[in-house]
């Protein structure tokens, strides 16, 4: 029986009727939401620089001012920091999220207003539920608790006022008081910043506590399951948490990660739900679960431009609105948005499902490619080969990482991967000529290259050890939250990072 209060269920009535406002009117709807964004900012130092007050379309906006990736905008950001207001937007800006998506050293500081965490990332947190409750609607799953993983903060030196921390950690610090109430574990737990320190204190903090859905990114998600399973002694979460039903992800693709989950939690009444946040926003989610693609959030404060991939690199690069759009291409993405992120190159590229409504899915990140060849492999292909490569021979893969090895001598160039296996029941030249067949069906530049091995032979695989790519993490001081282990590169640099790590 559904356990909902009728207070939840008027909220969610009303979020519903919103929702299925801007499924049926997209394009008014992004063009209210961006006016809007230029109304509220004509005012602002960047307004002026780029006279807001007199930009009357969106064709003007596009003519005026440019696509910006953050060493762009960080001029501003650093003033903002500094102490400085009514910068790139009018309301005051105290908190930053610290982006590191990458392994990169460099960091990147998100400007999050008020507007920005109540318009967008907490509005869209319920929005996920809503449409969860809207497909399942006798779901028990406002009974219990959330189990999250958060990142840490710490005061920004630089300016008194000013604070910053990963995504999750800056919204756990301003989440409304229903929100605390609904997750677990305590703030001074999810707060914590030492990531193996905490993932104990999580574990013994949520141990007894009727957990019903989890959020988080797979890969440490699945690290924290598995020591709370070999604490209790179970091989089924259930045993644990019997009233648990849904795991809602993203940060990564799912793909390679589904059959763990599945092994973990063995139920057929457990659901998956993908969605698409970043520090920069929170831009999607599934509203059928039986379905690919997210429904993007087309009025939570971000006006959407997508740029065709042949248009990246450019001095002048074009974009295109939701008019203009089209299944299939690889577009990057591009926002503006309500914390003064004007035309924003975010670095994801992304893939329409479907135009009614507006779906997408995440295909890769600008920079996470191999094309050293045209073969033009992103990380959708590659996330694809990868649980082909495991339905065939009955592996399971935690994470990997490829790069190119370029042609030398009389030798064809090749793609090379280290692969953490948590189980491989087939010999490694197996499970590799199965990876490499499945990256010829899906990406046909790819196979034209490996066709008689005329530009790309065959793949050198690597195993890495059990937990490896976490102990290279932890080595960079990047264990847990939001660090990531780059899926491609086109160069070769974390690879040989890599192998260098796993000989020492």
């Amino acid at each position: 029986m559904s356990i909902i209060s009728p207070a939840i269920k008027r909220y969610m009535k009303l979020r519903l009727s919103a929702l299925d406002n801007f499924a049926l009117n997209p394009i008014d709807t992004q063009k209210q939401v961006f006016n809007d964004l230029i109304g509220t900012a004509q005012f602002t130092e960047y307004g002026k620089q780029f006279d807001f007050e007199h930009i009357n379309s969106i064709k003007e906006f596009k003519q005026r001012v440019p696509v910006n990736d953050y060493d762009s905008l960080k001029p501003y950001i650093q003033k903002i920091m500094e102490g400085q207001q009514n910068v790139l937007w009018p309301s005051p800006i105290n908190w930053f999220a610290k982006s590191s998506g990458t392994t990169s050293d460099k960091s990147k500081f998100i400007p999050v207003s008020r507007d920005a965490l109540d318009d967008t990332h907490f509005k869209s947190g319920k929005d996920v539920l809503s449409l969860y409750l809207r497909q399942y609607p006798q779901s028990n799953i406002m009974s219990g608790k959330c189990l999250t993983i958060g990142g840490s903060h710490q005061v920004n030196q630089l300016n008194a006022d000013s604070f910053y921390g990963d995504l999750s950690a800056v919204m756990l610090q301003n989440m409304p008081f229903m929100g605390q109430v609904m997750r677990t574990p305590e703030l001074s737990v999810a707060l914590m910043d030492e990531w193996e320190a905490k993932l104990e204190a999580i574990i013994y903090s949520v141990f007894h506590e009727n957990i019903t859905f989890i959020a988080g990114v797979p890969t440490w998600t699945l690290v924290l399951i598995k020591r709370i399973l070999e604490i209790a002694g179970e091989t089924d979460l259930h045993k644990i948490w019997p009233n648990l039903e849904l795991y809602i992800h993203g940060g990564v693709s799912f793909t390679p990660y589904r059959k763990q989950f599945q092994q973990i939690i063995p139920s057929a009444n457990m659901r998956y739900m993908d969605t698409y946040n970043a520090s920069e926003g929170f831009f999607a989610a599934q509203d059928n679960l039986e379905e690919e693609g997210m429904m993007l959030f087309l009025n939570h404060g971000i006006f959407f431009e997508f740029m065709p991939m042949e248009e990246y690199g450019k001095e002048d690069p074009q974009t295109l609105t939701l008019r203009d759009v089209e299944v299939g291409p690889n577009y990057a993405l591009v926002i503006s948005t309500n914390a003064g992120l004007w035309r924003y190159l975010v670095g994801d590229t992304v893939q329409f499902t479907s135009t009614d409504p507006f779906r997408v899915k995440v295909s890769g990140r600008l920079k996470h490619f191999i094309n050293a060849f045209g073969e033009e492999v992103i990380v959708d292909n590659s996330d694809h080969a990868i649980a082909e490569a495991s339905k065939k021979t009955g592996a399971i893969v935690n994470d990997y990482t490829a790069a190119p090895v370029y042609m030398s001598g009389n030798e064809n160039g090749a793609h090379e991967w280290v692969i953490e296996f948590e189980t491989l029941p087939v010999p490694l030249e197996t499970f590799t000529f199965e990876l490499d067949k499945a990256l010829q069906a899906v990406n046909s530049d790819y196979e034209a290259k490996r066709h008689k091995d005329i530009a790309l032979r065959m793949p050198l695989v690597h195993r890495m050890q059990v937990g490896g790519f976490n102990q290279w993490l932890k080595s960079k001081g990047k264990l847990g939250g939001q660090h990531k282990v780059p899926r491609l590169s086109n160069e070769r640099k974390y690879l040989e990072e890599i192998l260098a790590f796993m000989e020492a």
